[in-house]
């Protein structure tokens, strides 16, 4: 008789559980489709408050990315200076190449003395000047070639190189203004020079015309 008992309240308490775990799946699913209800509710509630849409037409317009900026050159730069370098010796003399007038005019083979008349009498504007004052002879140097090298690539075909009279220089000899003399008749894109008029600079300067750029 105890043994049935037991055996009774097992299956009773058996279905208990089961009642409750079956009450309990009951209401997981009844929450989950009350969820999905609303949420079907919000969707068309949002739906009729914006009315009917349409897509956007396509645009035209290319998104491109900026270029990058182009690379430094400096293999480039490095074997024009090297090349500047060169190109520029302070032991070339024109001495023997110079007109013999005050003016101490050049004139490269092939240009016609009347090239030189005219660059005395400035029939070419002076479009650039270099003020050379206060530079030792390497700067001079390497500021005069870089000048020139601009010059020609934006087509500037007359220039002025102001050197100074070497009144600041040792014993008032005019060191530097040699040196320019002596450095442009080394550049091909120098075609002729002369000294700068009084009112261009007179014997402190020289005039000089440029190559036509190709």
């Amino acid at each position: 008789m105890s043994g049935s008992i037991k055996d009774f309240a097992a299956l009773k308490a058996l279905r208990a559980e089961i009642k409750a775990r079956e009450e309990a799946r009951k209401a997981e699913q009844a929450e989950r489709l009350r969820r999905e209800q609303e949420s079907r509710r919000d969707a068309d509630l949002f739906k009729r408050s914006i009315g009917p849409v349409s897509p956007l037409p396509p645009s035209d317009k290319a998104h491109a990315a900026p270029p990058p900026p182009p690379p430094i050159p400096r293999q480039h730069l490095a074997d024009e200076q090297a090349a500047l370098q060169e190109s520029l010796s302070d032991e070339f003399t024109i001495e023997t190449l110079l007109d013999t007038d005050e003016a101490l005019s050049y004139a490269r083979n092939g240009i016609g003395p009347d090239t030189l008349r005219k660059l005395r009498r400035g029939h070419w504007v002076i479009q650039e000047q270099l003020d050379l004052h206060g530079m030792r002879r390497d700067q001079a140097r390497e500021a005069l070639g870089e000048f020139l090298r601009q010059a020609v690539r934006r087509g500037i075909r007359c220039v002025r190189v102001i050197h100074g009279k070497g009144l600041g220089s040792v014993n008032k000899e005019p060191v530097l203004k040699n040196k320019v003399r002596n450095w442009l008749v080394q550049k091909e894109e120098v075609i002729a020079f002369c000294q700068a008029r009084a009112a261009d600079g007179g014997a402190g300067a020289l005039v000089v015309l440029l190559r036509a750029s190709v």
